[in-house]
């Protein structure tokens, strides 16, 4: 199987998607299947979730093989291809079509009650659905974005035929799938769990993404001024967080890479707050020198960390490091400071070699996490872990990579890092 369960699939989906993050988006689930899928996607975009209400018209005598289908405002898609091969004639087409706007207007109502559909007009839309066969669906659930104003749509879905970017070429700006499997039959048969959904779990799920917007105390951009240079972080708090996870990324932008927005969700709705932070400037970053510099990247780590606990915001919670690369090098050389009182350090695919020096001062529990196909890293993360002193643990993540791009591996980073985490970080002081 290619995917778990609609949920796993939509994690893999958002990470896809992660450069949307930080745009003016709307995602837009298709019920009933596209629904989870969707709130992964939206809950890693930081972006409101809503529904876009669409209803194949089966063959009567065949009703899984879609000759068409309807939207909301009218939107009406007719495969004439499908209809004619199956003898379908106009009025029983009609009688299907008037008993699906009467579901479709029923859902309208069953899902969101009162409240009005999010708007669209001007923004980047994210349909998403569990999967394409026909296209019909998706083809009338962009049109009705369209017809909605939306600027600009992005059709995703975890996975479609081969040719499915032909069948809709045109109606959507950009088509995203993860899986385009040759023997493609039904979206099911590349899912271990496809149980079909009711309307309850449709509203649940809407439920839980509202609330979770709700319960979110802090979200917003952190500036931190390092000497002349001023660094910039994402902070997201939950209420009543556990404790605030920083991450310490040496290459690129902490706050924009995909990776870690991916790893900070999972922390986020285990209750931890994250702070995703630039430790070099974007010229800086273009440097390898200063990539490299982990003396650097340490000091300024531990100022953008004394800034957050001058933040009333986030004062009083432990805090933990999240490193990557030479981030994480830097992680354990600001944690092993005499005054650094790190509660714990997560490393994944890191460079820990490179603080060599400072590894047996490291008193904070440290989870070292490489992939079992980095081999060099491997290597050298077990031969620093024979310098650490502390509570530790290595940990392989068989056949992943040094970039954790396989299926299921950064999945298995987060779970590793959220149960370090939260098994380590203590009560925050009151």
């Amino acid at each position: 199987m290619l995917f778990r369960n609609r949920p796993q699939a939509g994690r893999r989906l958002g990470d896809r998607l992660a450069h949307l993050s930080g745009q003016d988006v709307v995602v837009l689930g298709l019920p009933r299947g596209g629904v989870p899928v969707a709130a992964e996607v939206a809950a890693l975009l930081g972006a409101p979730l809503d529904l876009c209400l669409v209803r194949k018209l089966g063959v009567p005598a065949q009703p899984e093989l879609a000759m068409g289908a309807i939207g909301e405002d009218g939107v009406r898609v007719i495969d004439d291809t499908v209809a004619g091969r199956a003898g379908v004639p106009a009025h029983a087409l009609a009688r299907v079509e008037e008993r699906e706007r009467r579901e479709l207007a029923r859902r309208a109502v069953r899902y969101r009650g009162e409240r009005p559909p999010v708007a669209v007009a001007g923004r980047t839309v994210v349909l998403v659905d569990d999967g394409v066969a026909t296209g019909s669906t998706a083809r009338a659930a962009c049109r009705t974005v369209r017809a909605r104003g939306a600027a600009r749509i992005v059709l995703a879905v975890p996975v479609a035929p081969p040719d499915w970017t032909a069948r809709l070429a045109g109606e959507a700006d950009e088509l995203i799938s993860l899986e385009t499997p040759a023997a493609f039959f039904a979206v099911g048969q590349f899912y271990d769990d496809f149980t079909q959904l009711d309307d309850d779990d449709v509203v649940a799920c809407l439920r839980r993404a509202r609330s979770g917007g709700s319960r979110t105390a802090v979200d917003r951009e952190m500036a931190a001024a390092v000497g002349p240079v001023r660094l910039t972080g994402r902070l997201t708090v939950p209420a009543d967080a556990a404790g605030i996870v920083v991450f310490a990324h040496g290459s690129g932008s902490g706050r924009h890479s995909p990776r870690n927005r991916f790893v900070a969700v999972g922390l986020n709705r285990a209750g931890l707050g994250t702070l995703l932070c630039d430790l070099l400037t974007e010229e800086e970053a273009a440097d390898r020198t200063k990539v490299f510099d982990i003396g650097l990247l340490a000091a300024r780590l531990t100022a953008v960390t004394a800034r957050l606990r001058a933040n009333p915001e986030a004062g009083n919670l432990p805090v933990g490091y999240f490193g990557a690369s030479t981030g994480a090098a830097a992680a354990l050389r600001a944690a092993a400071a005499p005054d650094a009182h790190v509660a714990a350090v997560v490393s994944r695919g890191g460079r820990p070699d490179l603080t060599s020096p400072a590894l047996s001062s490291v008193t904070a529990p440290t989870l070292l996490v490489v992939g079992g196909a980095d081999h060099q890293v491997l290597d050298l993360n077990r031969q620093a872990q024979t310098q650490l002193t502390c509570e530790n643990h290595l940990t392989v993540v068989p056949g992943a990579t040094h970039l954790f791009e396989e299926p299921g591996a950064l999945e298995a980073v987060t779970d590793l890092a959220r149960d370090w985490f939260t098994d380590h970080l203590p009560p925050a002081h009151v």
